[in-house]
């Protein structure tokens, strides 16, 4: 279980280093006079710290050697 998290922190904090954040779109309705509606299309960013990618690429690094020394000594 231990390793299958730290290849999912590795994975999100690669991501998180070369993507650098999430982009989305949202569509709002400005205007809404019965048969006519006017919308807007807003673009939306949340940018992802490098030192968040960091700390999650070396937390699942440390955690896959865990697990694999854990396996070991089984």
């Amino acid at each position: 279980m231990a390793k299958l998290i730290g290849v999912i922190l590795i994975v999100l904090g690669l991501a998180g280093l070369v993507v650098g954040g999430i982009a989305w779109t949202d569509e709002k309705t400005v205007v809404d006079a019965g048969p006519v509606k006017v919308t807007a299309k807003e673009k939306n960013w949340v940018s992802i710290p490098p030192i968040a990618g960091i700390i999650a690429l070396v937390g699942g690094i440390v955690l896959v050697g865990y697990s694999v020394r854990a396996d070991r000594r089984s």
